[in-house]
């Protein structure tokens, strides 16, 4: 088991790539504390998994510093530490950038870019009293290449991978890692929403003309969360079928 003994906190994982996060790292052996701000999926999520191995499930928001502080407390004092940060909350409030009204564009970097800060600061200090930790962000695809329709989407990603190699740079002296994952088109409940002919396109534009799995970020999650990445620090992985090409 690659993530023996250790904990995890994982935000965002009632469903979708996070979920699958969470049932990957059971499976390998760690001890996780998932929170998302939809609280009956959530229970929902928990229900299923609990067999798994050590879960706890708190309902959180992410772009409330006293929540996520709240939320940082609850998992060290239910496994005592924390050693891996997972940073996969996000959402989406999709329009070209002349319909884009000013909610839609706080929403988003409140909850993709604020929630990130927020509890990474909040997990910080933990980590640098242990001498060691992990920290891994979603950013995505569009967050190095843009996208049409997605202004507030991309700004955030972007955003990501600039606060993971500045954090990088920042935290690696003090034995914690930062990295973050770029997933490509990746079927999920979001695009199952899409029309056919949308994800027909996005399967011909990326070179594995396939669309991408939760179970392919998981993966990535699990590698750079291990003690087999343990000389990777301010990396953006790619997982996106060579879309980036």
């Amino acid at each position: 088991m690659r993530l023996k003994n250790k904990v995890a906190l994982i935000t965002g994982a009632a469903r979708g790539i996070g979920k699958v996060t969470v049932k990957r790292f059971l499976e390998e052996g760690a001890q996780v504390v998932f929170c998302d701000w939809d609280a009956e999926a959530g229970k929902a999520t928990y229900e299923e998994l609990k067999s798994l191995g050590p879960l706890k499930f708190f309902q959180t928001d992410v772009t409330s510093s006293p929540a996520v502080h709240e939320l940082v407390a609850k998992t060290i004092a239910s496994f005592g530490r924390i050693d891996i940060l997972i940073n996969n909350a996000g959402i989406t409030r999709d329009n070209w950038l002349t319909k884009l009204d000013e909610d839609a564009w706080t929403q988003v970097l409140s909850v993709n870019l604020t929630g990130v800060f927020l509890c990474t600061k909040a997990v910080v200090p933990h980590m640098m009293e242990q001498g060691s930790g992990v920290i891994l962000s979603a950013s995505s695809v569009v967050g190095i290449y843009g996208n049409i329709g997605q202004t507030n989407y991309a700004a955030t990603k972007a955003g990501v991978i600039g606060l993971t190699r500045t954090w990088a740079k920042e935290l690696g002296p003090k034995g914690i890692r930062v990295n973050a994952v770029a997933p490509g088109f990746i079927q999920t409940d979001m695009t199952a929403k899409v029309p056919e002919k949308v994800l027909d396109r996005m399967r011909q534009q990326t070179p594995l003309k396939k669309l991408g799995l939760p179970e392919h970020i998981a993966a990535a999650y699990v590698f750079l969360a291990s003690d087999e990445a343990e000389y990777i620090n301010g990396a953006v992985l790619s997982v996106d079928g060579g879309l980036t090409l």
